[in-house]
């Protein structure tokens, strides 16, 4: 774990803004444990266990032994390694307290080259888990959603609600995963009321910082392999799709506020909502705030980026009012966040 990382692990481990009492000598799955939040999570409530001796039992379930071992590789006894594929039966005996689920096929190229993977990848996995955590008796259970519910909402809607939505057309192959985070959704609130399971929903806004991998094609990630080498940025749009962002660490602890205080049955926002920005302006910053102007911004517009898995243009940030709430606010300005993932990256 690089020092930037491990910063981050740590200020979410003493964060006040978490109950941990809640979670002392509590057992938890997270499903997707080697992804970015997933891992994230894993390491932070080890690292409490270590600062605080919280007995906390943690499975990681993960498709990938080596990737998990080695991302698990300094994590005490606490943390367990489960190998399997979301979409079949989860075995673990004992207890299971709390579950957050983040399990999911994550590259916008593979919505739409593998579009019926990526349906049932989120539909088959998600029923599995509810199935598994009706078995358990759960206390609560986080599912982990995406602002791509909201669709294409009105270019009005500068701030989206929870109980507002655009929309999505089913005949592309790129909504795959729009349509699939959706009835997941619908498919969590309906264990939820039919077998009285505690299940909240959080929407996540593109997350980014620390731990991001080099390789990762995510557009922020493209934007700091470029200020690293040095290489122009290339934008295959007009970058005119607007969205706000969130630091891996603040989202973590929004997650597991939620997972906690949040009402069952109900979605919330994750999302910075002062960093608002289209991909041209983003893009923009990092070459002339990040790169020192030692990099250019350059189009090179696409026939039909559909075919690249880019999304519909956008104009959506996300309202966060319902989250903060609970007492949760994002703290990582825009800048910072890729401050620190390109220091991450870099080492």
């Amino acid at each position: 774990m690089d020092n930037i990382l491990l910063e981050d692990i740590n200020y979410i481990a003493r964060s006040s803004d978490i109950d941990w009492d809640e979670l002392r000598n509590k057992v938890i799955l997270i499903t997707g444990a080697t992804g970015l939040i997933g891992s994230q999570i894993v390491l932070a409530l080890d690292r409490y266990n270590r600062l605080y001796d919280g007995k906390i039992q943690v499975y990681a379930l993960a498709r990938n032994q080596k990737k998990a071992e080695k991302i698990f590789k300094e994590c005490s006894d606490c943390v367990s390694i489960v190998v399997g594929d979301i979409r079949e039966n989860i075995n673990i005996a004992g207890n299971v307290d709390y579950i957050i689920h983040g399990a999911s096929m994550t590259s916008s190229k593979e919505f739409v080259d593998y579009p019926v993977e990526t349906i049932l990848t989120g539909m088959d996995g998600t029923n599995n888990v509810l199935s598994f955590a009706r078995k358990k008796q759960i206390k609560g259970m986080v599912y982990l959603s995406s602002l791509e519910v909201y669709g294409v909402t009105g270019s009005e809607k500068v701030s989206v609600k929870e109980n507002e939505y655009g929309y999505i057309d089913q005949l592309l192959p790129r909504s795959s995963y729009s349509e699939g985070k959706r009835m997941a959704e619908c498919l969590c609130i309906s264990y939820g009321n039919e077998y009285n399971l505690p299940i909240k929903i959080v929407r996540l806004s593109q997350t980014f910082g620390p731990g991001v991998a080099y390789t990762d094609n995510r557009v922020f990630a493209q934007f700091a392999r470029c200020a690293i080498e040095g290489q122009n940025i290339v934008l295959k749009t007009k970058g005119e799709t607007y969205r706000n962002y969130c630091y891996t660490r603040d989202a973590i602890i929004g997650i597991l506020c939620v997972l906690l205080r949040g009402s069952v049955n109900e979605a919330y926002n994750i999302a910075n909502k002062k960093t608002g920005i289209s991909i041209k302006d983003m893009a923009l910053i990092v070459a002339h705030d990040i790169a020192k102007d030692h990099i250019k911004v350059v189009f090179d517009l696409s026939d039909d980026v559909s075919k690249l898995g880019y999304g519909p243009t956008i104009k959506i940030a996300l309202n966060t009012e319902k989250i903060e709430k609970l007492g949760w606010k994002a703290e990582v300005n825009l800048k910072d966040a890729f401050e620190r993932m390109i220091q991450s990256m870099r080492i």
